[in-house]
């Protein structure tokens, strides 16, 4: 609780999301390519023009036509993320960025690897619900459950992770 603890603790937090956004660019996620971290901040790729950065999927109305295939481009990546270890554990269109087509999803302070994290599975379908809730004003009819439990399962299989909730059913 100290100054130089909560300092210490913002650092690690920066480091964290830097070292988190650099895994996931290196695979190929639609997320901000990190720059460089300075004591303070990160400096990453900048999505938008001149005039105005790019606002958040919340911010904005979707042609009908390309909601069905930003869905499921968040969908993949929500995908490649589980495949490097991630859950981003506060995912919503608050945190997916849109310009001209394109995605970029943010904030990554509270990523957690699922292979150490007990509450994985239920971080991992919340960030999945939110995402099918948004989705559902477009018409996009998904059960963010089983979404959510095919996914895991894909993973869970590939790394061998077992659901923590089965162990309280």
């Amino acid at each position: 609780g100290t100054r130089i603890g909560k300092e210490m603790q913002h650092a690690s937090w920066l480091e964290h999301e830097f070292q988190t956004l650099e895994l996931l660019a290196e695979t190929g996620a639609d997320v901000p390519r990190p720059l460089v971290r300075g004591e303070n901040t990160i400096l990453m790729e900048y999505l938008g023009d001149e005039q105005i950065a790019a606002p958040s999927l919340q911010e904005v109305s979707l042609p009908p036509a390309e909601a069905r295939a930003l869905y499921e481009r968040i969908m993949d990546n929500i995908r490649a993320m589980l495949k490097a270890h991630r859950v981003h554990g506060d995912l919503s269109a608050y945190n997916v960025l849109y310009w001209d087509g394109q995605i970029s999803i943010i904030d990554f302070p509270q990523a957690v690897d699922p292979r150490g994290n007990r509450e994985a599975y239920d971080i991992f379908a919340r960030d999945v619900e939110r995402i099918c809730q948004y989705f559902e004003v477009y018409g996009i009819r998904a059960n963010p459950q089983a979404q959510a439990r095919r996914l895991w399962d894909e993973y869970r299989r590939a790394v061998e992770i077992p659901y923590e909730r089965e162990a309280e059913d």
